[in-house]
C-alpha cells in the first residue's frame, strides 16, 4: 500500500514494486500521497495510470479508501463517494476497492448499524457490477469482529460485495483467532491485508516485522491456500520504517511463511 511510499509518483511506485518483486500496488486515496490515483483524477490521468501499470506488469490490485457507513448523518455522502471510487477503480483497472464499516456513533445499536452498512453496500451493487469492481469491507474498527462482517455479507448476498480480510484486527477487541475469523469469512474473502504486530490490551498496535508479532501470519497463509485463494496479499504498513528497509524484508518474510 502507498503508505509505504507516500512521496513516490505512480511510475516510481511501479518501478520499485517491479525491482523488489512485488506483483501489485495498492494506492491509498484521500491521504495526499503522490501517486495521483484519486477520485479527482481526470479521464486522461486515469487512462495514463492504467497504461503505466500495464506497461510495468504490476497490477493496481485495490483502491484503498477511507469510506465508512456506520454514521447515519454521513451515510449518503459516503455511498456517493463509494460510487465515485468504484468508477475510479474501473477506469484504472483495479479489481477492488477497500471500505470500512466505521465506528458506531453513540446510541446506535449494533443491529441498526448492520442494517445501515448492508443497505449502503446494496445500493452500490449496480455500479460495482457495471465496472467489474468488488467492494471489499474490511475487518477493522467497530467491525473487527468477523461475526458482524459475516452477517452483512449474508444479508447483501452479492458477488460484487466481499471481504477485505485484515486478519490482525479480529485478534484485538473480539479476540478471534485466525482460524475463527477465517471460518466465518472464508466464502467472501477477495482481498487480504497483511502485517504483524504486538496487540496491546488497550487496543493499541505496535507494528513488528512479520513473524515477530502476535499475529499467526503463517496460519493465515495456510488457510488461504487451502481454499485456493487467488487474490492479493497486500502489505499495509502505515507510518512505519523507510520503504527500502521494510519492503524487501517483509516480502521475504511472507514468502518464507508460505505466501504465494
Amino acid at each position: 500500500m502507498s503508505f509505504s511510499t507516500p512521496k513516490l509518483s505512480l511510475s516510481e511506485m511501479l518501478a520499485l514494486a517491479r525491482r523488489l518483486g512485488y506483483d501489485g500496488i495498492e494506492p491509498r486515496i484521500g491521504e495526499g500521497h503522490a501517486h495521483g490515483v484519486e477520485i479527482a483524477a481526470t479521464p486522461a490521468q486515469r487512462a495514463e495510470a492504467k497504461r503505466l501499470a500495464e506497461a510495468a506488469g504490476i497490477q493496481l490490485c485495490c483502491v484503498a479508501t477511507s469510506i465508512q457507513y456506520s454514521n447515519p448523518a454521513e451515510t449518503d455522502r459516503q455511498v456517493e463517494e463509494t460510487r465515485q471510487a468504484i468508477d475510479l477503480a474501473g477506469d484504472v483497472g483495479a479489481p477492488a476497492i477497500r471500505v470500512f464499516g466505521g465506528p458506531l456513533p453513540k446510541g446506535l445499536k449494533r443491529y441498526e448499524a448492520i442494517r445501515l452498512v448492508t443497505a449502503s453496500l446494496e445500493s452500490v451493487v449496480d455500479v460495482a457490477r457495471r465496472c467489474h469492481v468488488v467492494v471489499a469491507l474490511e475487518t477493522h474498527d467497530d467491525w473487527s469482529d468477523p461475526a458482524y462482517v459475516a452477517e452483512v455479507m449474508r444479508r447483501v448476498d452479492d458477488p460484487g460485495i466481499a471481504v477485505n480480510w485484515d486478519f490482525m484486527h479480529p485478534g484485538r477487541a473480539p479476540g478471534a483467532t485466525v482460524d475463527e475469523s477465517f471460518a466465518l469469512l472464508r466464502s467472501w474473502i477477495r482481498h487480504v491485508h497483511v502485517h504483524d504486530g504486538i496487540l496491546h490490551d488497550d487496543g493499541r498496535i505496535t507494528l513488528k516485522p512479520i513473524g515477530q508479532g502476535d499475529v499467526d501470519v503463517k496460519r493465515a497463509f495456510a488457510l488461504l491456500e487451502g481454499i485456493g485463494y487467488g487474490g492479493y496479499l497486500s502489505g499495509e504498513w502505515i507510518n512505519w520504517e523507510p520503504a527500502d528497509v521494510h519492503l524487501p524484508r517483509e516480502l521475504a518474510a511472507m514468502k518464507s511463511l508460505g505466501a504465494k
